[in-house]
């Protein structure tokens, strides 16, 4: 029966909640867990007797592996969402979640780069080699739009508006937004494209109009650009721990200490909430510290 109601849970995520492949997965596994603790500590129980001390004892295995809070509220968001697909189909008639908080966790700032970490990362990449030509198209892109790895591995031809400095991108749960794109990444998009991509054997199927492939004609892996950006931060003696993440949050760090707009920077950025693009006003302490040096007469 399990199954039957995971099928329709995934079906679920997919079609009406219009989740990413990444996301449908996590939430599933999050449901696996759950399975997995009621087939070992509450054997024959079904979603139809679960009750609130089953739930109370998954938290608590969770915690006793040691796993972090954010993994915690993680985990609970995705059997809550399977409940509440459960009452939606009148599967159940009262949700065991509702009574459950997630644990309490504490908001961590985003590491960023400094402009001239960047220079020298990009300064890092050989271009002697053909994917040194990619890599620093993948790498300006990201930086000059903002965008997660999911959406620069997706990346297709067709959403490219290069004449008048937009792209497309496809974000999380599919919704599209346009996004102003600089002349350095247009510039290696353009010199990617014309000496690298165009000169590829053979580019597979379904990957006609990916912008970014690798040598075999595939689309490129989010671990690849994981890989990419490790290397170079090695190359030039980065001790900071720097992941594809770190350029989006450098790119819309300088946009808020340049004095961009918070809303302006929430639309380029893809967020659904106001409230997770104001974390970037809150990293730059240092700039803080020597704004109010400079100005303010009692710390002169």
């Amino acid at each position: 029966m399990w199954e039957a109601y995971l099928k329709g849970f995934k079906a679920y995520l997919q079609l009406e909640r219009s989740m990413s492949d990444n996301t449908v997965e996590a939430y599933l596994h999050d449901v696996a867990m759950l399975c997995d603790h009621l087939h070992d500590a509450y054997p024959g129980v079904g979603v139809e007797q679960l009750e609130l001390e089953h739930l109370q004892s998954l938290l608590a295995n969770i915690y006793e592996l040691g796993l972090s809070a954010y993994t915690q509220a993680r985990v609970l968001s995705g059997v809550k969402s399977f409940f509440r697909y459960l009452l939606l189909e009148e599967v159940i008639k009262k949700d065991p979640t509702e009574l459950i908080d997630a644990p309490k966790i504490r908001r961590s700032l985003p590491h960023v780069l400094s402009m001239s970490e960047i220079d020298l990362l990009f300064a890092a990449i050989d271009h002697s080699k053909p994917e040194g030509q990619r890599n620093h198209a993948i790498l300006e892109t990201m930086y000059s739009c903002g965008l997660r790895v999911s959406e620069v591995i997706g990346l297709c031809i067709s959403n490219l508006y290069l004449d008048v400095g937009f792209i497309k991108v496809v974000g999380k749960g599919n919704k599209e937004r346009l996004v102003p794109i600089g002349d350095a990444a247009v510039k290696y998009i353009q010199l990617y494209r014309e000496h690298i991509r165009n000169h590829l054997p053979v580019i597979k199927k379904g990957s006609e109009d990916i912008l970014f492939l690798n040598r075999r004609g595939a689309a490129l892996s989010r671990v690849m650009v994981f890989m990419i950006l490790k290397d170079l931060a090695l190359k030039i003696g980065l001790k900071q721990n720097i992941h594809p993440h770190t350029l989006r949050h450098s790119f819309a760090t300088h946009l808020v200490e340049g004095g961009a707009d918070l809303r302006a920077v929430q639309e380029m950025m893809g967020h659904k909430s106001i409230t997770t693009t104001e974390i970037y006003t809150h990293l730059d302490r240092g700039y803080l510290r020597q704004t109010l040096e400079k100005y303010h007469p009692r710390f002169k």
